[in-house]
């Protein structure tokens, strides 16, 4: 059996510290935050005249709209003044820049990456493809978010990327998100949150409501049943945290694509969004969605959910729900099969197991589907990223743990028509981590969150070291014929 020839390229993409986000500044307490709104009350207008040209002269060309978050911060900080006096726009846009700081969310790694075809194919040469490539970018405190950067591969699958512009921005969340109270029930019933109370605040809802009337509907039903105690309180606060978790942003229309990062926002995220798995889905009536699955990690559980975007511009959070919505590592399917979703996940932390389902949020049951079997990958197996559709059948990039804990990327072949069905896999890995990529973040580790053919070509972008992100490309009809 001849070789597969993995063709390394020569980019290299790295974390950046100089890339960073403006972002709230959180005091531990509102009494410190008084103080500190007192101190910037009790300035003269030279001083505070002053201190805002100073504030301008170091970060007002590092980012984007500055001056308008002041306000949104000092908006936010107006409480702590303790005082109805009105105050000058300098001293609001002083007020605001204390309460703000500098994020660098790429300063100790990016990688993890997925690569989907460019919503915008337009002025291209014959054989070109535009991508759009997601990362995961890790900062301070090891918090993850999402990033973005764009490219072109060529007919001979030559990969090019375009440089990120200086700037970086979060999204604005978009106000009064409305929910079908249909769906919503069915959410509560998978967490088992379906009883009097749960069936009360339901009742008090129409067939959309937004957060906030929500919010008055469990208030209501509390007051008109009654109920006080500590198992109520309990599904009241689950009930407005899963409500809290579907919602939708928005960026600025002519922010550039690797401007754009999705900040951890929502508490069952608080400590990152990771390993984002991108998939351009075709529905059954032609219309395309770019889907994700992602990880969300509080510091403590770990989360598998999910965001959809048409655009990459208005993003829609949602949760998964389930009994086999566990661990990471969720993959969707770009299509349905025989009318049903499907999902590849990783539920016991070592197999990897098939899903289907009728609605995208649910997914009840699961069927093993491939054990380890080589040394590569005694210790467990996952996906690298949403299978791919060829000729042959579904290719799944996979990723094995072997001695060591070293990570490496595989693939296995699953039947076009009945994905259950495992036709061929690969012996040794596609991808092993090798000397200038062992070292970093997380050792000996390789790992990809999503791969694109390009005609003949397979285009695997892959983490290194758990720390940045390399591009390897390879021709897929080697990589068929290497199939056991």
């Amino acid at each position: 059996m001849n070789p597969i020839n993995v063709n390394r390229t020569k980019i290299t993409l790295y974390p950046d510290c100089k890339r960073v986000l403006v972002r709230p500044f959180h005091l531990m307490s509102g009494q410190r935050a008084s103080e500190i709104c007192a101190r910037i009350m009790a300035l003269s207008e030279n001083d505070v005249h002053a201190q805002l040209a100073q504030l301008w002269a170091e970060f007002g060309r590092r980012h984007k709209n500055i001056r308008e978050f002041f306000r949104r911060r000092f908006e936010e900080a107006r409480p702590y003044l303790l005082s109805d006096l009105a105050i000058s726009e300098e001293r609001s846009l002083l007020v605001g820049g204390y309460f703000t700081h500098e994020y660098s969310f790429e300063a100790a790694a990016l990688f993890n990456p997925s690569i989907v075809p460019h919503p915008d194919q337009s002025h291209l040469a014959a054989g070109e493809q535009r991508f759009v490539l997601s990362l995961r970018a890790t900062g301070e405190g090891h918090i993850s978010s999402t990033t973005f950067r764009t490219g072109v591969v060529d007919s001979e699958g030559r990969v090019a990327i375009d440089a990120p512009t200086r700037y970086a921005l979060e999204p604005v969340r978009l106000p009064n998100a409305s929910f079908e109270k249909r769906l919503f029930e069915r959410k509560l019933r998978e967490l088992n949150l379906i009883g009097a109370f749960s069936r009360e605040v339901l009742k008090l809802l129409g067939e959309s409501f937004t957060l906030e009337e929500l919010r008055t509907s469990i208030s209501l039903a509390a007051k008109q049943l009654r109920v006080h105690d500590l198992e109520t309180e309990k599904v009241a606060k689950t009930t407005l945290a899963l409500a809290q978790s579907c919602f939708e942003v928005h960026f600025d229309s002519d922010s550039c694509f690797s401007e754009r990062v999705l900040f951890p926002t929502t508490v069952a995220q608080s400590h990152g969004i990771e390993d984002a798995r991108f998939v351009l889905f075709r529905g059954e009536d032609g219309m395309q969605t770019y889907y994700a699955t992602y990880t969300a990690y509080d510091g403590k559980e770990i989360q598998p959910q999910f965001l959809e975007t048409s655009d990459f511009l208005h993003f829609k959070f949602t949760t998964l729900n389930g009994p086999a919505v566990q661990n990471k590592g969720m993959s969707l399917f770009p299509r349905k099969i025989n009318g049903l979703y499907a999902m590849l996940g990783r539920q016991d932390y070592e197999n990897i197991y098939l899903m289907f389902s009728d609605h995208l949020h649910f997914w009840r049951t699961k069927q093993l589907i491939l054990e380890p079997r080589f040394p590569w990958e005694f210790v467990q197996m996952g996906n690298c990223g949403s299978p791919i559709e060829t000729e042959a059948g579904w290719l799944v990039l996979s990723h094995g743990v072997g001695p060591m804990r070293k990570y490496c990327i595989g693939a296995f072949l699953l039947d076009p028509d009945d994905p259950a069905k495992v036709i061929g896999r690969l012996r040794d890995p596609l991808i092993a981590p090798n000397d200038d990529e062992r070292e970093g973040y997380v050792p000996n580790v390789v790992y990809s969150c999503g791969s694109l053919l390009h005609g003949r070509h397979l285009i695997l972008p892959y983490g290194a070291a758990d720390y940045a992100t390399s591009f390897a490309t390879v021709m897929l009809d080697e990589v068929l014929d290497a199939m056991e």
